[in-house]
């Protein structure tokens, strides 16, 4: 694994923010203009997941669990089920799917590698408060997963869809009880993608200060 030991992460005078605000800023879901004919080196693969597993940790401590499926019969079956979840939402919910979002069911068997981010532990709690603490183990390993492989010029899509077919996941890649799937992560390397900044709201408008509601001139 990487030797970050031999540098002294108390000193942020290494820093480059004007880099590091760049990555977070352009982390876009990408479901094209990807290599597909690339693959993506386990080594590259294993930085960015040492990387994420630094992510901050709730009540579940270090329950994340990563499962990368390159396997094209794997890959094969996963895009069916993501297809089928995706014209089921079509038909239930009317759902208007992007040409993106098309591209991404198209070729989802093509994608040089699926990343399966998982929570390994007990059953999440009935409660709100339960489930918070517990998913924020998880999850913000996810994103810097996401933004890990950013940095490295890896395209990728956050989708949840199939956590919706936990049985039917876990049989193809052999997860077993007391194990849930929770993001895939489809990725490959940059081909032709510009990632930049997003339109959204000014911070003015989604920040209050000291009680809900409350702006700051």
């Amino acid at each position: 694994m990487p030797e970050y030991s031999k540098r002294d992460d108390s000193d942020d005078s290494w820093l480059d923010l004007e880099s590091v605000d760049r990555v977070l800023s352009s982390a876009r879901s990408v479901r094209r203009k990807l290599d597909f004919e690339r693959p993506i080196e386990p080594r590259v693969l294993l930085d960015c997941i040492d990387i994420a597993t630094q992510a901050p940790l709730g009540l579940g401590g270090e329950s994340w669990r990563f499962i990368v499926v390159t396997e094209a019969h794997s890959k094969q079956r996963i895009a069916e089920v993501y297809r089928d979840v995706m014209g089921t939402l079509q038909s239930e919910l009317s759902l208007q799917v992007k040409p993106t979002q098309q591209s991404l069911m198209d070729r989802l068997h093509e994608m040089p590698a699926l990343v399966f981010v998982c929570y390994s532990g007990a059953a999440p709690a009935s409660e709100l408060a339960g489930q918070v603490g517990l998913f924020g183990s998880v999850l913000p390993a996810a994103w810097s997963l996401m933004l890990a492989l950013r940095a490295r010029g890896i395209g990728a899509t956050w989708t949840s869809l199939l956590a919706s077919r936990q049985a039917e996941v876990a049989e193809i890649l052999d997860i077993p009880n007391g194990v849930m799937q929770m993001v895939m992560l489809p990725v490959g390397y940059l081909k032709q993608a510009t990632l930049r900044r997003a339109s959204r709201k000014p911070p003015q408008q989604v920040t209050y200060w000291e009680s809900y509601g409350q702006t700051r001139e």
